[in-house]
């Protein structure tokens, strides 16, 4: 009995002391690879293949697979990418990526969507849509009004060869990176700029979290914020994938300091839909 009460106290204990390295479900997309050799043999072609989740652990799939029926793949050259082998499973979603052009490819799961809160004869209610149809969605007559519009991107890259430039796609918010995005290297700053609808943004947190919280014990969590330029440095002092992560406006948490032109709602009429933004990354950082 002595032994049994002893290992349960041990196994109290140890969730005690797992608690703090607890987080929110995360979404996020992990490559086999983040660099590879562009084959000269078209009977046996370079595959990435790349994992999807959403999970309390980060790339431990533990709780949920991601829906891929949003994943936008963009090629070097611009064009889109069709994935193959695509499968959704209990805990997470994997597809395979045929990498054929040298250069940098994007890996993009992007959600779109649209929420209204508002009163009815008294009773407060609330609907989803999408962007094009949520006003529509809301009855004559309504009161207090409050329309949100939703955009969130969850990325990952890979690169054939030589990296190749990641031009800013203006829309909604995303870290631009300062440097080759595939090319970070340990020991070495991360340079990113924050744009919120293509504009520099000052003040927006950027949450960074390094793999390996399973082992390391602690979440390990770090938080910048962007400068007047919108720009961030961020450390990366060991090898590993590491999880990008902010959102626009700031939330409750984060401060109401950070500003941006696009989201001065003082002046707007009722019912004038808000944005709400967010932006998630998973970026290998190699080995000095």
């Amino acid at each position: 009995m002595k032994l049994i009460n002893r290992l349960t106290a041990g196994a109290a204990l140890t969730l005690i002391l797992m608690a703090p390295v607890a987080q929110a479900h995360d979404q996020w997309l992990v490559p086999s690879a983040t660099q590879v050799v562009l084959s000269a043999n078209a009977e046996r072609p370079t595959y990435v293949t790349v994992d999807g989740a959403i999970s309390n652990g980060l790339f431990y799939p533990d709780h949920f697979p991601l829906n891929l029926s949003n994943l936008v793949i963009t090629a070097p050259d611009g064009s889109k990418v069709e994935v193959e082998n695509a499968h959704t499973g209990k805990l997470r979603s994997v597809f395979d990526l045929k990498v054929a052009q040298a250069g940098t490819y994007r890996v993009a799961l992007v959600n779109e969507g649209a929420f209204a809160s508002f009163k009815q004869n008294g009773e407060q209610k609330r609907v989803r849509g999408t962007v094009e149809n949520i006003a529509s969605q809301v009855p004559a007559g309504a009161e207090d009004v409050s329309i949100t519009h939703s955009l969130s991107r969850v990325e990952t890259f890979v690169t054939a060869g030589a990296p190749s430039e990641l031009k800013p796609l203006g829309t909604g918010i995303e870290l631009q990176p300062l440097q080759p995005v595939t090319d970070l290297v340990a020991g070495e700053p991360g340079k990113f700029r924050v744009l919120v609808e293509g504009k520099p943004a000052a003040g927006v947190s950027v949450k960074v979290i390094a793999g390996g919280v399973r082992y390391r014990g602690e979440l390990g969590d770090k938080v910048y914020k962007s400068d007047a330029n919108g720009e961030v440095s961020v450390d990366l002092p060991f090898a590993g994938a590491y999880w990008f992560n902010a959102s626009y406006p700031p939330r409750p948490e984060e401060g109401a300091e950070a500003h941006h032109d696009h989201d001065d709602h003082e002046d707007e009429a009722p019912g004038t839909p808000q944005r709400r933004l967010s932006y998630s990354a998973t970026l290998e950082v190699l080995p000095y």
